[in-house]
């Protein structure tokens, strides 16, 4: 496959005008950030550092809000509602989220969500060593949580464009990538470890962690948003639709995000593997080796995302991973055995975050930095949305017809997200490092 080189796409090209790339409010002179080497970038790097740590800490808490609900009511039903209720609630929240990230100060949101959630888990971890938690106190925890979740990942992922030059802005999405997969498997087993430990443990060492977070955001000395202009347009949180829908290489991507979330979110594909794994009689071990190598696609992705961005095109890149979902969920339905269940699943994780690193450099190249925030917003609502119903759809079709229609399911509803991928714009699709030296 043919290396991608920044003159795919020159200044002023027919590709670069119908992705938004020139034009007013185009994204070069909003990004004055020095080109020192990604490594040596103090400021991206703190920024990295403490959305690291807050993510440990979310990841942490989400593993004993489920374990703390088992331990008091003895049901999972308590469980499952809570995860399904603080996915919806972030998905809500992400638009206020994105549109307060370009009304006031990044930074101090930031703070203000860190230190909420860590004041909020100290008087929770209180709470349980008192013992004096009950269901209604752990589902206002976790919609605390999950307000402020929705309410910071805008800003912090609109921030991106101001710490760093626009050359390296793919770059930095793709190390971005790897925060939310290495929380999971940092912050999952300490949240159950400690769990283990004492009850109250989890809550107050993630409240720690929130600390450490805020305290981190304190080095970064350049601002985390451009100058404000005074322009009213600021203040209508609708304006990141209104930017996605005027720009059609964004709804295609949009589309096939959230037909990928409905298809193959993790609840709903582990369900279906572990069925279809103990219909074949696979032993208990077998399942957990099968989770464990489907759960490396997404770690193993991250680590060759930049790799993978710097070698191929963006449209092979695109194409390759709309179409794998389809591939593989065919091959779920057919092929023998327990462990290459895990492969393809792990194949299918794997794409996620080379892609979601491709996307957001488009995202920071094609948007103009008064409108990321509301744009960030609107993209992670579209996002979560999609998963509580492909959730619901996965569950339901378990229930009436078992795993292989799942898997079919997975096909259909991955095959109509990926169809928009083939278009002439996808096929074209310049390098965003190209978009982001084109003159505006």
């Amino acid at each position: 496959m043919k290396p991608v080189e920044p003159s795919t796409a020159e200044p002023g090209t027919a590709e670069a005008s119908a992705l938004g790339a020139a034009g007013p409010g185009g994204s070069a002179p909003d990004t004055p950030a020095q080109d020192v080497p990604l490594i040596r970038n103090r400021d991206f790097q703190a920024l990295w550092i403490s959305r690291f740590l807050a993510s440990v800490g979310k990841e942490s808490a989400e593993v004993a809000y489920p374990l703390l609900m088992l331990a008091i009511t003895g049901e999972a039903a308590y469980a499952g509602a809570l995860g399904a209720t603080q996915l919806m609630v972030t998905g809500a929240v992400s638009i206020a989220g994105g549109t307060l990230a370009d009304r006031m100060d990044r930074r101090k949101l930031l703070i203000a969500c860190d230190a909420t959630r860590a004041l909020m888990l100290l008087l929770f971890g209180a709470l349980v060593l008192a013992d004096r938690t009950n269901v209604p106190a752990v589902f206002v925890l976790a919609v605390v949580s999950a307000v402020c979740l929705g309410l910071s990942e805008p800003p912090a992922l609109a921030a991106i464009k101001q710490v760093v030059p626009a050359s390296q802005l793919t770059r930095a999405t793709a190390q971005n990538q790897i925060r939310p997969l290495g929380a999971t498997v940092a912050g999952a087993p300490i949240g159950s470890s400690l769990f283990g430990v004492a009850r109250a443990l989890p809550f107050v060492a993630t409240a720690l962690t929130f600390v450490c977070s805020a305290l981190t955001l304190l080095f970064i000395r350049r601002p985390m948003q451009a100058a404000p202009t005074g322009n009213d347009e600021r203040r209508k949180a609708l304006d990141g639709f209104r930017f996605i829908l005027g720009r059609p290489v964004l709804v295609i991507w949009i589309v096939w995000i959230m037909g990928s979330n409905m298809a193959f979110n993790h609840t709903g594909a582990f369900l279906a593997l572990i069925a279809t794994a103990k219909e074949r009689g696979a032993s208990e071990p077998e399942i957990g080796m099968m989770l464990s190598i489907a759960g490396a696609g997404g770690l193993v992705g991250a680590a060759l995302a930049t790799w993978v961005l710097n070698r191929l095109r963006p449209a092979t890149i695109f194409l390759a991973a709309a179409w794998l979902g389809p591939v593989a969920a065919v091959l779920l339905m057919t092929v023998p055995g327990v462990l290459p269940l895990g492969v393809l699943l792990a194949c299918v994780f794997l794409r996620g975050p080379i892609v979601n690193a491709l996307f957001f450099a488009y995202v920071a190249v094609l948007v103009p930095d008064r409108l990321q925030g509301r744009v960030m917003g609107a993209v992670m609502f579209l996002s979560y949305v999609a998963q509580p119903l492909g959730i619901l759809a996965v569950g339901s079709i378990f229930d009436l017809g078992g795993a292989p229609w799942v898997f079919a399911f997975m096909a259909l509803v991955s095959s109509l997200a990926a169809l928009p991928t083939l278009t002439r714009l996808i096929r074209r699709l310049p390098h965003p490092d190209a978009l982001a030296s084109a003159p505006s």
